[in-house]
């Protein structure tokens, strides 16, 4: 029973070693937040943050992460104190139906951790591993600026 600790708080989650982080997250973990979309690595919507760096869930065995800092989106803001970027995608209308936010929103947190004031150049590259849909890019984009504006 792999042990961590996710949003914070330390878990020990009863799944096999070699299940997937998104599988124990979505299952025992009680979360929604990180999604399946291709499980391949290729889409983005399971993000989350493995000791701050952007992580593929549904690829990576859960062994992987024990005694590491796991945070989804769950744990960035709560609706009555949401993360800056969660704030500033509210507020751009950033989303339209959100299946891929929550992965948008956990690479977008790392990128305004390394980098408080990045260029737009610097925010689609971080955000060019996530595919949306919708055709939102452009609220996204303004969104994650938004957010680094208000946080310095």
């Amino acid at each position: 029973m792999p042990r961590f600790t996710l949003n914070g708080t330390a878990v020990a989650l009863d799944v096999p070693e070699e299940a997937t982080l998104l599988h124990a997250l979505r299952g025992p973990g009680g979360l929604s937040g990180p999604r399946f979309g291709c499980g391949n690595e290729q889409c983005g919507a399971c993000m989350v943050l493995v000791e701050g760096e952007p992580c593929c869930a549904c690829t990576l065995p859960v062994a992987a992460v024990a005694g590491k800092a796991v945070v989804t989106v769950e744990g960035l803001g709560t609706p009555g104190a949401p993360h800056p970027l969660q704030a500033a995608f509210l507020a751009e209308q950033a989303g339209q139906c959100g299946y891929c936010l929550s992965g948008i929103l956990i690479s977008a947190a790392a990128l305004l951790a390394r980098d408080p004031a990045p260029e737009e150049a610097a925010i689609r590259a971080a955000l060019e591993p996530h595919l949306c849909r919708c055709g939102s890019h452009n609220r996204i984009l303004r969104a994650v600026a938004r957010a680094a504006r208000e946080m310095a």
